[in-house]
């Protein structure tokens, strides 16, 4: 069930003479029980990990947890929040199961808004499925995988970004990925969406007053003038809000990486140095990688995925050369960017810039970003390198280990993006800002029509976090 309520506010139009006091109502949306025939059920699951552990944690949600609690621990009075230890019991059979911690929190105060209660019992395989059973006879449904964050979300507790950073918190793997999932979780997100939202409201109640009450001597064309300016300071936060080097949906998925090269200047190398580990064969033979080679490591924080490729050459010698260098062209096309490999060994014929541009030309990347890597620096002399490092290029020795630290700065950089969910509803919400700009500069514009732009960008950053209505 959708419950909207009204948040009642009165604000004031004045000029020099008279003031007059309008009171608004501002949407806000607190979704409540779903009662649905499944919402209204008692549902259970083993919260914590599979498998062989010290403690696991089983959670039960719903309007009879408390009956799980009295019939599983024979205590029929129970204080909330309060941690006891007590023998568990299956409620048929009266067998003792475990022996574990017990906890209640009544609705609408725990995790999901309805009455909860967990039993933190010993981790192995069989005590687990024990109680499992257990739960299953008092005729209680196992939770869907997210339900109980489904049930917090649908009951108020936490909204659509919080909900997304809960699972990405679970899903982290290194350290950056924790911290942009915990700021999440908590949060963080959704009070800067919602600060917006607040702003948008608040001019779309002044226009909207500003053309009902234009004819009044008591409205002020001020309100055009303050309404401008705050869309204009809305519109340049939101834009750098989306440039700013946020990770986003990169630190959760990870950013793929596809090394190109011709053949021998050491693009396996650079795949084991990067991974830490020896997970292609490298020889002085040309053309040893003939399949793509993926793997998953950690740079700087971010988790990335390197795709090593066959070396890229204008005449390969045999159809199994066509076919790497076939899959190659389509790995780089799909790939976040791409680091192209040179040998120190090799000579450009022609400057790196126009090397660099018929060579993406070639792999039909044009507008791909490219980081170009210089290989075997062990064989240059201290001044030639400075020169490659004037050009751009990263100089690097797969072999010594020299320039590692330079080339791992230089990906955390490429990392810095924005790929998140909520990207594309705020590239719609600086759409609409500046549509509704657009339209001021026009003379005699028609104030109602440009009014629906503001609707339309408080309605995006209300699909963020959930909270939309109609009255939007």
């Amino acid at each position: 069930m959708l419950r909207i309520l009204l948040n009642k506010s009165t604000w004031k139009l004045t000029n020099s003479s008279e003031e007059m006091r309008y009171t608004v109502f501002t949407p806000l949306i607190l979704l409540r029980r779903h009662f649905t025939e499944r919402g209204s059920s008692t549902i259970y699951a083993l919260s914590s990990g599979y498998g062989k552990c010290g403690v696991a944690v089983i959670r039960v949600s719903g309007p009879k947890a408390l009956v799980a609690l009295q019939k599983m621990t024979k205590i029929s009075s129970l204080k909330p929040r309060i941690v006891f230890l007590r023998k568990i019991y299956d409620p048929e059979t009266k067998e003792v199961l475990d022996k574990g911690l017990c906890l209640w929190f009544p609705g609408p105060n725990s995790f999901t808004g309805e009455d909860s209660a967990e039993f933190h019992v010993h981790g192995g395989p069989a005590v687990v499925t024990s109680v499992l059973n257990a739960l299953s006879k008092l005729r209680f449904q196992l939770a869907l995988p997210g339900e109980f964050t489904k049930r917090a979300f649908l009951n108020g507790k936490i909204d659509l970004t919080e909900a997304e950073g809960i699972g990405d918190l679970i899903e982290a793997e290194t350290e950056k990925q924790r911290k942009q999932a915990a700021n999440q979780a908590n949060g963080s997100l959704r009070h800067l969406y919602d600060s917006w939202r607040i702003v948008l409201l608040n001019v779309l109640a002044n226009l909207e007053a500003y053309v009902d009450f234009s004819e009044e001597h008591s409205v002020t064309s001020n309100i055009l003038k303050d309404a401008k300016i705050t869309v204009q300071k809305l519109s340049t936060e939101i834009l750098q809000h989306l440039s700013d080097g946020r990770k986003g949906e990169i630190l959760r998925t990870g950013v793929h990486v596809t090394i190109l090269g011709e053949p021998n200047v050491g693009k396996s190398s650079l795949l084991n140095l990067l991974s830490r580990r020896d997970a292609a064969i490298v020889t002085s033979l040309p053309g040893t990688t003939r399949d793509v080679i993926e793997l998953t490591t950690n740079i700087c924080g971010y988790p990335m995925i390197l795709a090593d490729t066959a070396g890229i050459r204008n005449n390969p010698e045999n159809e199994i050369e066509v076919e790497g260098i076939r899959k190659a062209k389509e790995y780089s096309k799909e790939a976040d960017f791409v680091i192209c490999v040179i040998s120190a060994e090799h000579k450009i014929k022609t400057s790196l810039e126009i090397f660099l541009k018929q060579y993406k030309s070639y792999l039909e990347i044009d507008k791909k970003r490219v980081l170009t890597v210089l290989n075997k620096i062990d064989l240059l002399k201290e001044e030639e390198k400075e020169n490659w490092r004037k050009q751009n290029v990263v100089p690097i020795s797969c072999k010594t280990q020299e320039g590692l630290k330079e080339l791992t700065n230089a990906l955390g950089e490429c990392f810095k993006e924005i790929h998140a969910r909520y990207r594309n509803h705020l590239l719609h919400v600086s759409d609409y800002l500046e549509l509704y700009l657009q339209k001021t500069t026009i003379p005699n514009y028609d104030m109602a029509i440009s009014l629906q732009d503001i609707r339309n960008a408080a309605r995006e950053l209300g699909k963020i976090t959930g909270s939309i209505s109609n009255e939007q």
